[in-house]
């Protein structure tokens, strides 16, 4: 049975990820690649050389590279160039913080340690970014006279802290 060149190329274009238009079949092995009736037979014609693929065209302007190389060695990153403050341009984003925070107070009102009211007016703060971090809210806390220990923390951040570190 022969099949047609198609089939060969078709086949080889999914293997090798590329287009069908960047295969490319030798004319030594044309013949072979007629006769090729399953994806065995075109993976050895890929492997012997008889079926190969151009190379994939980039679009690499060469002025990008340059600036890439400069702002590497830490040039044009100067006060200048910058948009946003200093948190935004570097450090955990706020809602990586805020998330951890509200899963921390959940924790404690389902614990039984602080009631809904509480719950709700320290919900508010969270989301008004009010705390810097799960420890400005726990010193906060024992200020208002909720008691939380050290033991009960660190509970709370195995359980909860995994997805929010």
């Amino acid at each position: 049975m022969k099949m047609t060149i198609k089939f060969a190329k078709r086949v080889a274009s999914d293997m090798m990820h590329r287009g069908i238009n960047a295969i490319r079949i030798n004319s030594a092995s044309m013949e072979d690649a007629e006769k090729a009736i399953t994806r065995d037979d075109v993976r050895k014609l890929i492997k012997s050389g008889g079926i190969i693929a151009i190379k994939a065209k980039h679009n690499v302007s060469a002025r990008s590279k340059v600036l890439r190389e400069k702002r590497s060695e830490g040039r044009r990153r100067g006060m200048g160039r910058r948009r946003g403050t200093r948190q935004a341009r570097r450090g955990i984003s706020w809602e990586k913080k805020v998330r951890s925070q509200r899963a921390f107070l959940k924790m404690l009102k389902s614990m039984g340690k602080i009631d809904t009211s509480t719950f709700n007016s320290l919900y508010g703060q969270i989301k008004g970014n009010v705390y810097a971090n799960k420890a400005a809210l726990v010193i906060h806390l024992r200020d208002q006279g909720i008691q939380v220990s050290d033991d009960e923390v660190k509970k709370i951040n195995e359980e909860v802290g995994k997805q929010y570190k």
